[in-house]
């Protein structure tokens, strides 16, 4: 027989070992974590004791903490992840979690910025070198929050001449290496910042005034504020990249060029604002030109 803390850390190991990201591992990892300590509560020590009727309890639980029914079917899909892992490797014969259901909630599609509103935001932050560069490079690269927080100083390459500058994204993760073009508006935008980024013998190009790497909730926190006093509600850091493809899109551009630019694994993923950008009726126009 296997404790339910036992089974949590050959868990976690899985995951792991299966070159899962780490914020998926986090993730699962503390999710799983709760509902440890919640059937620690209920006396369920080993895991071939836990009932579906404890699973639901514990959900029933979140709900009433004020967890969000999108928190909750995340909570819900790790746990049966976690108990189909366990009856793969034969650490119980019956899977509880087979009957627990996920709340039902309606998903948002992607937030698309207009064109008033990502030209109040670079009006919002003209002022502030570095999160203006931030802005514009997820603005016109699409590149993910997390690729642009691990950006090195040499994987910037300029343009010379006629032929445009790009950015080389590393491979980190699931997500392969790839290289993006960068436009005059995001060139210019980061090359405005680098001239009084601070020195030092840091390699990431975004830092803090002491020269230590900017994390990507100190990025977060910062275009927030610049969504706010541009007056943009209910706008997220996402959102920058996903107004990237919808509008190379809107432009024109080939499906399977944008899912690239993207990084997406699926060019599914890519199809999906199809829907979204046949709704919206303004022209067209290319980001740097605003």
């Amino acid at each position: 027989m296997i404790t339910v803390s036992e089974a949590h850390q050959k868990f976690v190991d899985h995951l792991k070992s299966q070159s899962r990201s780490s914020a998926t591992v986090l993730a699962y990892g503390k999710d799983i974590e709760q509902l440890k300590e919640f059937l620690k509560k209920a006396e369920k020590e080993h895991v071939h004791e836990v009932s579906v009727k404890d699973l639901r309890n514990f959900m029933s639980k979140l709900s009433n903490e004020g967890y969000t029914p999108k928190s909750i079917s995340r909570k819900t899909n790790s746990t049966k992840t976690f108990f189909r892992f366990l009856k793969i490797n034969e650490y119980i014969t019956d899977d509880p979690a087979l009957l627990l259901e996920h709340p039902k909630f309606d998903v948002k599609p992607p937030r698309i910025l207009s064109k008033i509103e990502y030209r109040a935001l670079r009006d919002a932050a003209r002022n502030d070198n570095r999160t203006s560069a931030i802005i514009e490079a997820l603005l016109q690269t699409g590149i993910r929050i997390g690729e642009l927080a691990n950006l090195n100083l040499e994987e910037i390459k300029w343009g010379q001449g006629n032929k445009s500058g790009e950015l080389f994204i590393r491979a980190q993760e699931s997500h392969s290496e790839r290289f993006v073009p960068l436009n005059k508006a995001a060139e210019a935008a980061l090359k405005r910042y680098l001239e009084t980024r601070p020195n030092g013998k840091e390699q990431r190009v975004f830092i803090t005034k002491t020269g230590r790497p900017l994390l990507v909730r100190n990025i977060r926190t910062a275009i927030d504020r610049y969504f706010r006093i541009a007056g943009i509600k209910d706008a997220k850091v996402n959102d920058l990249r996903h107004t990237f493809v919808a509008h190379h899109l809107m432009m024109g551009a080939s499906l399977v060029v944008v899912s690239k630019l993207a990084g997406h694994k699926r060019l599914a993923t890519t199809e999906k604002y199809l829907e979204l950008i046949k709704e919206r009726p303004e022209e067209p126009v290319r980001l740097e030109e605003l």
